[in-house]
């Protein structure tokens, strides 16, 4: 059982077997195209899932769209796309998932908000003293916030290119991310948020939620 990454550069597709370098692929394009279509279908919902209303007509860039076998079975498929906020501002966003054509199932679906430009300007402002923030003790506390809700939970994943950091109330300051959490040894891994308030002082987790 895992729930610590290590270093921040380490993808949770990685951690997931479904990422390599683009290779030919005898698989054939019907069942590309469903790899395409069933990844593309569960990430719409774990975006309307973890978004709730706020995420309406998700849509998918197909010049974006990368499909790579990872085994003979399963195929890893990332893009990008967008989907209309309650504001009724486009917010766009990367993703991955893998599917297997084995089982006819995906796993893994994942996104990540990509920054609009007023985001990222006000993202740029906010700069905190990060010597006494540790992205791994948030982590530690949402693998723990995680073991709680499911105690037979297997392994739990974080994707270190999902955190982002932003100002909190009264100080303090906000890491989030996403990841992925077997809920039982040997079910299929789903996708989770999590959300720590952090003491930039101190370092000290005070606050944990996690959503999945």
């Amino acid at each position: 059982m895992t729930h610590r990454l290590g270093p921040w550069g380490l993808s949770l597709l990685s951690l997931l077997a479904c990422a390599g370098a683009p290779a030919q692929s005898a698989t054939p394009p019907s069942e590309m195209a469903k790899a395409a279509e069933r990844c593309e279908s569960e990430v719409a919902e774990t975006i309307r899932r973890i978004r709730g209303k706020a995420a309406q007509e998700v849509q998918f860039i197909a010049g974006r769209r990368v499909l790579t076998p990872a085994t003979d079975d399963e195929t890893s498929v990332r893009g990008e796309g967008r989907y209309r906020a309650g504001s009724g501002d486009a917010v766009p966003f990367t993703y991955s998932c893998a599917y297997n054509s084995a089982n006819d199932s995906t796993s893994g679906a994942l996104f990540r908000d990509v920054p609009v430009q007023r985001a990222a300007a006000a993202e740029k402002a906010f700069e905190p003293d990060l010597t006494n923030i540790s992205p791994e003790a948030c982590e530690s506390a949402a693998a723990n916030s995680l073991k709680s809700k499911h105690p037979r939970v297997g392994r739990i994943v974080f994707g270190s290119d999902s955190r982002r950091m932003q100002p909190g109330a009264n100080g303090l300051v906000q890491l989030a991310g996403q990841g992925a959490v077997q809920r039982a040894a040997g079910m299929n891994a789903t996708p989770f948020a999590y959300q720590c308030e952090v003491n930039p002082r101190t370092g000290r987790v005070v606050g944990i939620h996690t959503s999945d």
